[in-house]
């Protein structure tokens, strides 16, 4: 267990170097009772709070990714604070007012949840959350050399875009190729000082959304798996295959079980909000099929990380990358679950149209120029 004086010095680096609060701005800290979630919640309000800013903090009961957020937790977005920390054991959960009558947003996209509509939409807010996150995992992943990352993430990112596939393979069995072309990649990388900007907290990764329905091959998750109630290390390798995007075996020993009742468990739950006015009439069929889509490829780039079975800190470290079970970040593929799973020591290659490729990593290992970044 970290010392008080490591949490606080944590809670510091993420209130002035990563989040920037400054005097007069309002933060909102939402989070639940006891443990170190409490703990880490209230050295980040006791750092803001020396900073001059005007901090609120919220405690509600832990939440899982199926469950509705306390209604008078999600009133306190009305005041349109300008950071916002979501510190869970879980899951911050669900927006059960949009869920019934969603955010319009200016293009005309439809957004179920006032944090990521001020997040994402009005860009009024910036933000980080963090589910699962440990006093131990917060001493160690949070003080990290962000400038560093943050170039890695800016050199990853050009390699990932105007691509037309990832191929991903790993000793563990891993093969798969991931369709891309158009797509954006996005980056955790600490930075999360102008409006509209948000991220985990241990920060490290660059993501992408694949194109739906296109992704084809074997996953083999030797890491760790998230699960509708919590993560696990897979002590049992946990093979999937995907077929035209989408799931269609899962094979291993009781994670492997356990992976495939969260995705039936989203399927159902999908139905359930459809039946009650949730979710408009059909989105329920839609809902469900993503449940097996491939949602997200990551690279974990924090080199403090670890696979610990707590998928917070497990996606981010170095000599991994994951892939999400469910709805994608591009929001053309929703679903009521997103499940990280990992994949230990891949080579990943990136494929453009014009036949050439590059390496980011071979075996686990990032190659030059993006392991050469000083």
């Amino acid at each position: 267990m970290n010392s008080s004086h490591d949490i606080a010095q944590s809670a510091g680096i993420v209130v002035s170097d990563v989040l920037a609060i400054k005097k007069g701005e309002q933060f909102l800290i939402i989070t639940n009772p006891g443990g170190d979630v409490e703990e880490i919640s209230k050295a980040l309000y006791a750092a803001a709070l020396e900073i001059g800013a005007e901090v609120t903090l919220v405690v509600q009961p832990e939440k899982s990714q199926l469950e509705f957020a306390n209604r008078a937790s999600l009133a306190a977005f009305e005041a349109k604070p300008d950071v916002f920390a979501s510190v869970s054991a879980n899951k911050l959960g669900k927006d059960a007012k949009a869920s019934e009558k969603p955010f319009i947003a200016e293009n005309g996209r439809s957004v179920n949840h006032i944090f990521h509509y001020q997040l994402d939409e009005l860009k009024t807010l910036r933000a980080i959350w963090t589910p699962g996150l440990t006093v131990d995992m917060f001493g160690r992943t949070a003080g990290i050399d962000y400038p560093l990352l943050q170039r890695r993430c800016v050199a990853i990112s050009e390699a990932l875009t105007d691509a037309e596939f990832v191929r991903v393979t790993a000793p563990g069995g891993t093969d798969i190729t991931v369709p891309i072309a158009g797509r954006k990649p996005m980056s955790d990388d600490g930075d999360f000082k102008k409006p509209g900007t948000g991220g985990n907290i241990p920060a490290g990764e660059v993501f992408i959304s694949p194109l739906p329905g296109k992704s084809e091959g074997v996953i083999v998750f030797d890491g760790s798996i998230s699960l509708n109630s919590g993560d696990m290390i897979t002590e049992t390798p946990v093979r999937v295959v995907y077929e035209n995007g989408f799931i269609t075996e899962i094979t291993g020993g009781k994670e492997a079980a356990l992976l495939r009742a969260s995705i039936e468990d989203g399927e159902r739950k999908a139905f359930e909000f459809e039946r009650e006015g949730k979710l408009a009439p059909g989105e329920g069929a839609f809902y469900a099929k993503n449940a097996r889509g491939l949602g997200e490829l990551g690279i974990g780039l924090n080199p403090n990380a670890e696979i610990r079975g707590n998928m917070l800190e497990d996606e981010k470290a170095f000599h991994t990358c994951h892939f999400a079970i469910g709805k994608n970040y591009d929001d053309d593929a929703d679903a009521m679950i997103h499940l990280d799973c990992l994949v230990k020591n891949p080579t990943i290659v990136v494929a453009y149209a014009d036949g050439s490729t590059a390496v980011i990593e071979k075996d686990g290992i990032l190659v030059a120029p993006f392991g050469d970044i000083a």
